[in-house]
């Protein structure tokens, strides 16, 4: 994995040089897919850096409630933007009350994802279905750019064949970058920041699911009945064949 030095953006990183059978390289391709928090923490100079390693799109996975600029976010200028395509896709509805009596106590942990695709089907399976056909140097983020992301980012990684340790690092990777932060959205409640000693021991009984997610991401495409053509586009996106 490669951390993305985008400014005034943390947790970003490039899914590309992870481990995987499937592509003639061994590995996926860079500059195709990368992963992150909330947009509106980019500077002016960092969607530049963003630009430059060849942003063309992004996917938000985020509720439209939770979109927009909030306190300390920067003032872009509208041109910055220009040639980009950004697609809202959100993975969830927050308002659904059987959805939201389920998940709302485990949101910032994996033990959410399976409530997500088994009662929401239809929005996980947009998600994927938005970055597919996003042009090459997608951006996918959410607000903190851990869970949400990191499901999506475990299904097509496990989609392009990529070891699943390799993938539970990559999450891991995201729970210890945002330790420290405590608001991810305008106007959320603050979350309790963790120490990375805390942030371990949290991570021993959610670290398999993630492990799960990735190994069996083709029995959970066949659920959210994802098409034969937006696996081959995302694994395309993904792996040198």
């Amino acid at each position: 994995m490669t951390t993305l030095e985008w400014d005034g953006y943390l947790n970003a990183r490039d899914l590309g040089g992870f481990p995987t059978a499937l592509s003639s390289t061994g590995e996926t391709r860079f500059g195709r897919i990368a992963r992150g928090p909330r947009r509106e923490r980019l500077t002016e100079t960092g969607w530049q850096d963003a630009r430059a390693w060849g942003l063309a799109s992004i996917v938000d996975l985020r509720c439209a409630h939770e979109v927009g600029q909030g306190e300390g976010d920067h003032v872009i200028a509208d041109d910055v933007f220009e040639g980009i395509a950004i697609v809202n896709s959100p993975t969830e509805d927050q308002n659904d009350p059987e959805f939201w009596e389920a998940c709302a106590p485990i949101l910032d942990s994996p033990e959410y994802w399976a409530h997500n695709w088994q009662m929401q089907p239809q929005l996980v399976r947009g998600a994927l279905d938005s970055i597919a056909s996003s042009a090459p140097g997608t951006l996918v983020h959410c607000s903190a750019g851990r869970d949400r992301t990191g499901m999506i980012s475990a299904l097509i990684l496990g989609n392009a064949g990529v070891d699943p340790h390799a993938v539970g690092e990559d999450y891991a990777t995201s729970v210890h970058a945002m330790a420290h932060i405590t608001t991810h959205a305008p106007g959320a409640e603050l979350d309790e920041a963790r120490s990375p000693a805390e942030v371990d021991e949290w991570m021993i009984d959610k670290l398999p699911i993630v492990h799960d997610t990735a190994a069996r991401a083709h029995e959970i495409f066949d659920l959210l009945e994802v098409s034969i053509a937006t696996r081959a586009a995302l694994r395309r996106l993904l792996i040198a064949e």
